[in-house]
């Protein structure tokens, strides 16, 4: 790449104006179809940068922000592994964002995810693949389910949580003759359980999840009764009784129009 292109393309996305960052990016899609992977990685050092803007403080960078996960996605399967090492680098902007650029390269990325996280000793990263992982639309996502399940059933609030999470998302995107009867109920029954957890954001995601789990026709009649009976049972329509917490209730409600 010729280094007076480098050097526009760096001032124009070290820019704190929308437009000219968006100009950079556009120079940057049109390079990496001219280049190899060894010259585009300084292209996307750059782009990947953009992940630590802070969004609240800018709100107006938001979509520049969202237009970069999209760029750094189509960079090609080489990133995959920068991508996976960056999900530790303790900015939780930029593991947000990296964990949707996952998302987004798709199937290709699921094997790699999967050995990462099998290796990771950080929780907090073992989390944000999670994440990612429930991000890829892809039936291929099957292969990632006995993690995400062993997940849910953690001692550790926040994989629970979000593997609680990831377990529905995966549902969006399996077909149901894809997910086998065993793998099914194993589905229900951590999810079913994770209704009686202590914390609400767990409570909140497993019902739905299983919500999901109907919407998607992935429950047979009778599991499609039981979930009726346990959103009635968080409303408090057949008991006096109901979930305290409000965020139980309003996914009950919207899961009991699945059932």
């Amino acid at each position: 790449m010729p280094e007076y292109s480098y050097r526009s393309i760096r001032k124009l996305l070290a820019s704190k104006s929308p437009e000219d960052i968006q100009k950079g990016l556009r120079l940057v899609a049109i390079e990496i179809t001219k280049i190899g992977s060894g010259e585009a990685r300084p292209l996307f050092e750059m782009v990947t940068a953009l992940f630590y803007i802070d969004t609240l403080d800018h709100p107006e960078l938001a979509p520049i922000v969202d237009e970069a996960v999209n760029l750094a996605a189509s960079f090609g399967p080489w990133v995959i592994p920068i991508l996976i090492d960056s999900l530790d680098a303790g900015d939780v902007k930029a593991q947000w964002a990296i964990a949707h650029v996952l998302g987004r390269i798709g199937a290709g990325a699921i094997g790699p995810m999967l050995e990462a996280y099998g290796s990771a000793k950080d929780t907090t990263l073992r989390v944000f693949i999670l994440y990612a992982l429930g991000k890829i639309k892809s039936p291929d996502i099957v292969k990632a389910i006995p993690t995400a399940l062993a997940a849910a059933r953690s001692p550790d609030l926040e994989l629970r949580d979000t593997a609680t999470r990831t377990l529905g998302k995966f549902v969006e995107t399996i077909p149901p003759a894809k997910l086998s009867g065993e793998l099914r109920q194993q589905f229900v029954k951590c999810l079913r359980d994770n209704l009686s957890d202590d914390n609400a954001s767990v409570r909140a995601k497993a019902i739905r999840s299983l919500g999901k789990m109907a919407k998607y026709g992935h429950l047979v009649d009778s599991e499609r009764e039981q979930l009726k009976a346990a959103c009635r049972e968080i409303l408090g329509i057949d008991k006096h009784e109901w979930d305290r917490a409000f965020v139980v209730r309003k996914e009950a409600e919207e899961a009991l129009g699945y059932s």
